[in-house]
């Protein structure tokens, strides 16, 4: 791939000045070799893997960013979901495996490492149910750990034991962990239409179709985006304003790829996909609902938001879509609540609601996203909050998700402070009509009619 010399100038510029940032370089890693009868030979092979196969990542990442004067936000892995790694163990001790998972991503030095994973979008079986337990005291028991669990589809639907599952332990991640505003929640992640390729947490894993190593990157540049709308002025029009963010998105994109094939040459493995969401940093200029507002909505949240966020996602992808023949992930624009300065100030100030959040979702990258709601609210509300989230994932056949954090003792108008990336959380309002009897039911939830569609 060839960069012209203004190109080069107009990333430098970008860097310097509207907060670009490769957002992670993200080695994926297959595990499945490592499965054994027993769970110390497992985690013992795990440990070694990882060690060994990810021993050059974070130097290797840390020279090419030197020598492009290009930020690497992160260097993460994701692994093979271990619910299947450990299944093959007889005395499966799934809490001595994410120990080892942890220690090899700190003794590698990576930010995070995603795989405490399981798909159990049909049904769980019995060594999957058994993890599903265990995370809550993985993730207070490790520091880099991140974990997610797969429990709807579009060609399943939604598989509501699973959802309610994940309601009560979404509830005891943040009891195991209220010392630290319940952050265990802010690395679980519940999906819809899980994909095999994310480059992102908390949500990645390597996937079953994926080779034995790769190299995905995830791109960045909401403060770029917003420079490039803010220059166009007021009176261009929207589709005006679609064009300006395509183009820029092509040029973030092409500065991700040329960072991560040239990690993957280094490294000796293949170069996978190209992952082109906007995922914003609490950071003042390096927000996604800054840019929104840049379209004219006096606060994210406000009428028109839908709107406006449908067009943002839209020209992303087109854009980034011209600029590699690679594109995987996620790929659209991210709307963490505690990582957007915008979202922040504008849930504080009661413009941003969940109910328009999740509207929101319909037309972004992902779902709720880092969204902070009172401790004392019950495993049935959040069991319903990701179940709503699923039937918009399932229904519209795109990925969605849910990281939410019922932050212990805490109350609506409160702030948890999670530091780094993960930012600060206001705590929202959640509808207080309970549906008890609803997540009672369970079973599953068919899977929507592929015709007839209108």
């Amino acid at each position: 791939m060839d960069f012209s010399q203004r190109e080069i100038l107009e990333t430098v510029r970008m860097t310097e000045m509207e907060h670009l940032d490769i957002r992670t370089v993200t080695l994926g890693l297959n595990l499945a070799d490592c499965a054994s009868r027993r769970t110390q030979e497992t985690a013992d092979s795990i440990y070694e893997k990882i060690t060994r196969r990810a021993a050059r990542l974070v130097a290797t990442v840390n020279e090419i960013s030197a020598e492009y004067g290009m930020p690497v936000a992160n260097k993460r892995i994701s692994i093979t979901p271990i619910a299947s790694v450990g299944e093959a163990c007889r005395d499966v001790d799934y809490i001595s495996i994410a120990k080892a998972v942890d220690a090899a991503a700190r003794e590698v030095g990576v930010d995070f490492i995603g795989g405490y994973s399981a798909l159990v979008h049909k049904g769980a079986t019995v060594a999957e149910a058994r993890f599903l337990e265990t995370i809550p005291e993985a993730l207070a028991v490790t520091e880099r750990m991140c974990s997610s669990v797969n429990v709807a589809t579009t060609r399943a639907g939604i598989n509501m034991d699973a959802v309610a599952t994940m309601g009560r332990i979404i509830c005891d991640a943040a009891r195991r962990t209220a010392d630290r505003g319940g952050i265990g929640c802010a690395k679980l992640v519940v999906f819809a239409n899980a994909v095999e390729d994310n480059p992102f947490m908390a949500g990645a894993f390597y996937g079953v179709g994926e080779p034995e190593m790769v190299v995905n990157v995830g791109v960045s540049g909401p403060g770029v985006v917003a420079h490039a709308v803010r220059q166009a002025g007021p009176d261009c029009d929207l589709g005006e304003i679609a064009e300006i963010i395509k183009r820029t998105a092509f040029k973030v994109t092409r500065a991700g790829e040329l960072v991560g094939r040239e990690a993957a040459r280094r490294l000796g493995v293949p170069f996978g996909i190209c992952d082109l969401s906007l995922a914003p940093t609490p950071a003042i200029g390096d927000s996604v609902g800054e840019i929104l507002e840049l379209m004219g909505l006096a606060r994210v949240g406000a009428p028109g938001t839908t709107a406006a966020l449908a067009l943002l996602t839209d020209a992303v992808k087109k854009g980034g879509a011209m600029a590699t023949s690679y594109v995987g992930g996620m790929s659209g624009a991210f709307i963490p609540v505690s990582e957007d300065s915008a979202m922040i100030v504008a849930a504080e100030e009661g413009a941003l609601t969940l109910e328009k959040l999740e509207a929101m979702t319909s037309v972004c990258s992902v779902g709720l996203d880092m969204v902070a709601v009172p401790g004392d609210t019950s495993p049935a509300t959040i069991a319903a909050i990701l179940a709503d989230e699923m039937a918009i994932g399932v229904v519209n056949t795109k990925t969605t998700a849910v990281r939410i954090i019922p932050v212990p003792g805490g109350k609506v108008g409160d702030r948890v402070e999670f530091g780094g990336l993960l930012g600060s959380a206001p705590i929202m309002p959640v509808n207080s009509f309970a549906p008890d009897g609803f997540i009672r039911r369970g079973g599953r939830i068919p899977a929507p009619v592929q015709s007839l569609r209108n």
